[in-house]
């Protein structure tokens, strides 16, 4: 196993175990099962586990797990504040206190604020008191470091590494999503300021290790050295510097053992000019299945009406190879759950957009296709309660 430093110069396993797919049985997480499957991590090296508050029974079990094997002292524990439940002054503490009872510890090393949006969000969790409430925790030890978990557009984020001295964030980030969700500028712009960067879905929900088109999988079949789509996926994140750790939802003894053999090779400069070559084949050969030749280059912004043009063109392409449920996610996600929305019912078809689209999409006809496929009553509906929820 190899290890990169956080801020302060603790050791993280490039490698993190993502506890949010634990296996569930009809009783909630096969404890059982898991326990094999943490203590084989471990075993292996891995010492960051990434839970939060609304993974079901997954603050739970790792904390039983880790008590009964006395290992809390040999791993690091990152979990999140749910700030969308948050109503009262007095939140932050209660759910804070819920979660060290379930994870059976008296310190939580990691502690993000889970799916943090924009800037407004972020003021109003001051307004809260949440940022003195924070800066108490770290005073007494209770919380060691304090980030945040990040989906949507790298604009937003940079303004939300703005708001804080944070300790460490968590993106999206794959080579299928360089250019877009925070992408390869949100994650140079943290590490510029001296933030580590957490990286989950590496292999897109499995997407990038399972699900990828005919003439993709042959690519990688065919290369020398033989790899599976995975352990490229995870080489290609570790090749760069900036990366701290990888998050994996590891849910099997030989997946676990797979991915720690290939954390073993985790150097930054790792693959060749061949191998990079190879990756970006891939990624051809993925995206000549789009709806939208969009490469997520951002020419097309700021749009004057605060469209996110990438993130809706993303979300409309994840439709056609990872499901339409995923693709609305996103569209959702990076548009619509947040105080400002970015969406496509704000585009008023000026067409400043396409005079700098390298690609020449026809991105004002393609818009409006997303909004028909994205923006039916049922969404409306969805994201509404999502926003209630969230104290939009």
């Amino acid at each position: 196993m190899q290890y990169r430093k956080d801020r302060y110069g603790n050791e993280i396993s490039v490698l993190g175990y993502g506890c949010m797919r634990f296996t569930q049985t009809p009783a909630g997480v096969d404890v059982k099962k898991t326990e094999k499957e943490i203590l084989t991590a471990i075993e292996n090296g891995v010492n960051y586990f990434d839970t939060a508050y609304i993974y079901p029974g997954s603050e739970a079990s790792l904390g039983e797990i880790l008590e009964r094997n006395n290992l809390r002292s040999k791993v690091k524990i990152a979990t999140k504040l749910p700030h969308y439940l948050l109503k009262n002054p007095g939140d932050p503490e209660k759910y804070f206190r819920e979660e060290l009872r379930r994870l059976r510890t008296d310190h939580v090393d990691y502690y993000l604020m889970h799916m943090l949006t924009d800037d407004a969000t972020w003021k109003r969790l001051l307004d809260l008191g949440v940022g003195d409430w924070l800066d108490e925790k770290l005073k007494s030890g209770e919380i060691g470091q304090v980030g945040f978990s990040y989906h949507g557009n790298s604009d937003t984020f940079m303004k939300l590494l703005d708001c804080r001295d944070w300790d460490f964030c968590q993106i999206q980030y794959n080579y299928l999503d360089e250019n877009s969700q925070a992408g390869v500028t949100g994650l140079r712009a943290a590490a510029s300021k001296g933030i580590p960067v957490i990286i989950m879905e590496p292999l897109r929900g499995g997407r990038l290790a399972g699900g990828l088109p005919k003439t993709a999988a042959k690519r990688f079949a065919n290369y020398e050295p033989k790899r599976t789509p995975a352990a490229w996926s995870f080489l290609w994140l570790w090749n760069q510097p900036e990366v701290t750790c990888v998050l994996s939802g590891m849910n099997s003894v030989s997946m676990i053992e797979e991915n720690c053999a290939t954390a073993d090779l985790a150097f930054p400069g790792c693959l060749t000019d061949s191998d990079l070559e190879l990756i970006s084949k891939v990624v051809d050969d993925i995206n000549s299945k789009m709806v939208v030749p969009c490469t997520g280059c951002r020419y097309c912004m700021p749009c004057p009406r605060g469209v996110d043009i990438p993130g809706t063109f993303a979300a409309l392409n994840r439709t056609k190879y990872d499901g339409y449920f995923n693709g609305i996610k996103d569209y959702a996600m990076s548009t619509s759950v947040r105080k400002n929305y970015t969406g496509v019912k704000k585009c008023i078809g000026c067409g400043k957009c396409e005079k700098h689209c390298p690609q020449g999409i026809k991105i004002r006809d393609m818009l409006k296709y997303a909004g028909k496929k994205f923006e039916g009553p049922l969404f409306k509906v969805g994201t509404g309660v999502l926003q209630k929820i969230m104290k939009y």
